[in-house]
């Protein structure tokens, strides 16, 4: 049996494994980017129906949300086609929406759908600090994190579908499997890969708000403010999807001389 799921593992792996381009990691990869994308906008345009916009054209909120997400976009755009990767943004057709809500949260779905809550807005507290979270989410998008999770998860529920067929006439057996493989799969798997996603999308969110012009020491006092407010109600590191704020913020701090050597603030 152990034989038998390994090798399916390595198999899918093998077949569906790519490397991505801007951040040179192999990463799996089971869903087509192009019907994720047709899928976003769909989920897109009915969580906006469904949700307060603020308008940009009568809040200075939003119009600072979609100014924020357009010099991202610019950056991230003139960084690929300098690197001669400008058909990986294929499809994309950006949107920058600020939502009306509590909520402490912002994000993008793949072919750059963004939103931000304006929960988020005190906590940021400038234009700069806004910047760093949307390079953040931009990345998991551009990154196919999205995809990589969604397989991931697939591969998982896959593999405990075989373990489950191939222990069926054992009980005892199908039973120390169920008990063993979904928390050990989630412990040893899942988590740790979403917290690698996560500082992965810090190091080069924080990248490409330097590029857009935007100061990246603010990425500290911003994740400090955000520790704050949590005022330690959050899981261990390792049953989390996120990296525990102090090590996120001693990864930021290695990540600022990277970069500080794109930061040109707009207008020098």
């Amino acid at each position: 049996m152990k034989k038998i799921i390994l090798g399916l593992a390595a198999v899918s792996f093998f077949i569906a494994c790519s490397t991505n381009s801007i951040t040179g990691r192999k990463q799996l990869a089971l869903f087509g980017e192009e019907t994720l994308q047709q899928q976003a906008t769909t989920e897109y345009q009915s969580f906006l129906s469904q949700n307060k916009v603020l308008n940009v054209n009568s809040s200075k909120d939003a119009e600072m949300v979609r100014r924020v997400g357009s010099r991202i976009a610019n950056a991230i755009t003139q960084y690929y086609t300098q690197k001669g990767m400008a058909s990986e943004l294929n499809g994309y057709k950006w949107e920058f929406n600020l939502v009306d809500s509590k909520e402490v949260n912002a994000w993008c779905m793949p072919g750059g759908k963004v939103v931000v809550y304006s929960g988020l807005l005190p906590i940021t507290q400038n234009e700069a600090a806004l910047a760093v979270v949307m390079g953040h989410e931009i990345t998991h998008a551009i990154a196919h994190h999205g995809n990589e999770r969604m397989s991931q998860g697939a591969l998982a529920q896959g593999l405990e579908i075989v373990g489950n067929i191939a222990t069926a006439n054992n009980p005892k057996y199908n039973s120390l499997f169920n008990s063993v493989f979904a928390p050990g799969a989630q412990i040893a798997y899942l988590l740790p890969n979403s917290r690698n996603q996560e500082l992965e999308a810090d190091r080069f969110g924080l990248n490409f708000a330097a590029m857009a012009g935007y100061n990246p020491r603010e990425a500290i006092p911003f994740w400090q403010r955000m520790a704050a407010a949590a005022n330690g109600q959050k899981p261990p590191e390792f049953l989390s999807t996120h990296p525990s704020d102090e090590n996120r913020i001693a990864k930021l701090e290695s990540y600022m001389p990277e970069a500080l050597s794109y930061y040109k603030p707009v207008g020098k």
